[in-house]
């Protein structure tokens, strides 16, 4: 029997992730994919992504049966072993035969033959466990979520802390399986002509603008491939929505350009200047832009040199990304609780250099997609402790004016608060984990 593509390249991809730091998201979404048939695609993001999710306890199984400590195993042979335990302890429909056989090829193919009775051994080992309960303890504590849900116990303990058990359970159930696709289309005539491409749409719950996908394929209709009807987190969409409108409006870090074409959209007539750092992101967001307000800049965002004032500012730092988990699960076994330290540091630092290009009386977003208060209320606390002259304006007055105006369709804002800030949660709100802040200057 040979590897089928869908194994082979979902073993290359999990490898790199490993390996090279990559996120599964952009391989798995890269041309070298075209050349895999739908269905092949499509099983090769089943066990990417599920592999990646159910880590820890994949990684719980396999050490029951082997030997040798996983972390001593070569890469190649963990991933092979992880990719087939993942086939026979998580998902259905897969032959127990050629979830085990294929693994032991894998191995083969990547020149660990010494490493071939091992796998073999402990997938069959495998096979006779039952398949793991979706049933906790009864405890309600972070090592419960932390072995039901496959994520970090210091994690949940945290998020359990800031957001009480239930929520923290919802978020950790969210984050194992891929939510409903979002949409943000620019007109209702692009809605109309994906619904003469056989896909289905509902009306967003956050922004009238959203539309979340129900059934087809948009990702080859005409209006996706020219930029009309783009894949956005509604919690994305609403934080765009929260900038407003401006005549002068600075994007302090905007690839991959999704809030920038948003911004676009909403504000036609505006000059939006999008800054991002490194040049080979900007030259992307050029070619996805197509408003031709937008002049994309490449340079520091904590140190550049600003054209001008604005009276609009987004600034959508670089994160953890704990509010994105459903999508990007790698990032769960990387984090360390002293990155976020480093990370605050930086986006303090890009966030009062942001400050100096906002003109008196303007409007300034802060922004992450993490759950963690470090990157988010601690920022805006250290930023309000230093000169700058600025205030916190509460959320819920921009909330309030996007529900009047029919552009928010979410009945109750104040769900979508915490305090002044903008807080959403995945399982608790129907999209990511979003932070935001509204600051304006006297």
């Amino acid at each position: 029997m040979s590897i089928s593509p869908a194994r082979q390249a979902a073993f290359n991809i999990l490898l790199r992730v490993e390996r090279d730091g990559a996120y599964a998201g952009e391989l798995l979404n890269a041309p070298a994919m075209d050349r895999l048939s739908a269905a092949d695609r499509g099983l090769a993001y089943e066990l990417v992504m599920s592999t990646l999710r159910w880590q820890s306890l994949l990684d719980t199984r396999i050490a029951a049966h082997c030997k040798q400590k996983i972390a001593k195993l070569d890469a190649e042979v963990r991933a092979a072993l992880r990719l087939g335990a993942c086939q026979l302890l998580r998902l259905e429909r897969i032959p127990v035969h050629a979830a085990v056989h294929e693994s032991v090829e894998l191995v083969k193919f990547s020149g660990k033959r010494s490493a071939t009775g091992l796998t073999n051994a402990v997938l069959r080992k495998l096979t006779a466990d039952e398949k793991p309960s979706s049933a906790g303890d009864g405890e309600q504590n972070a090592a419960t979520l932390s072995a039901e849900f496959a994520h970090p116990e210091w994690l949940v303990a945290r998020w359990i802390d800031r957001y009480g058990y239930s929520a923290a359970g919802s978020i950790c159930a969210a984050n194992q399986h891929a939510g409903q696709a979002a949409l943000r289309c620019a007109s209702s005539q692009v809605e109309a002509e994906l619904a003469a491409a056989d896909v289905l749409l509902a009306p967003g719950l956050m922004l009238a603008c959203a539309r979340r996908v129900l059934a087809g394929d948009v990702v080859h209709t005409a209006a996706f491939r020219e930029h009309r009807a783009s894949i956005q987190d509604e919690a994305s969409q609403l934080v765009a929505a929260l900038v407003g409108r401006g005549e002068q409006i600075l994007d302090c870090c905007a690839a991959p350009g999704g809030k920038t074409a948003a911004i676009a959209e909403r504000n036609p007539q505006a000059q939006i200047t999008a800054v991002d750092l490194h040049e080979h992101r900007t030259r992307l967001l050029q070619e996805r832009l197509r408003a031709p307000n937008v002049t994309v800049l490449t340079g520091d965002a904590s140190s550049m040199e600003w054209p001008r004032q604005f009276d609009r500012v987004l600034v959508d730092v670089p994160c953890s990304g704990t509010g994105t988990l459903a999508a990007h699960p790698e990032i769960k076994w990387r984090l360390r609780p002293e990155n976020l330290a480093a990370l605050q540091d930086l986006q303090i630092s890009i966030l009062r250099h942001a400050a100096r290009a906002l003109a008196p009386g303007g409007r300034l977003v802060y922004s992450t997609c993490s759950l963690e208060a470090e990157e988010g209320e601690g920022v805006v606390q250290q930023l309000l402790q230093g000169p700058d002259a600025l205030r916190v304006v509460d959320c819920r007055e921009v909330l309030g004016e996007l529900r009047d105006s029919s552009e928010l369709a979410w009945e109750t804002p104040e769900d979508l608060l915490r305090g002044p800030y903008l807080r959403t949660l995945p399982g608790v709100h129907p999209c990511d984990g979003f932070f935001a802040a509204i600051l304006t200057k006297a």
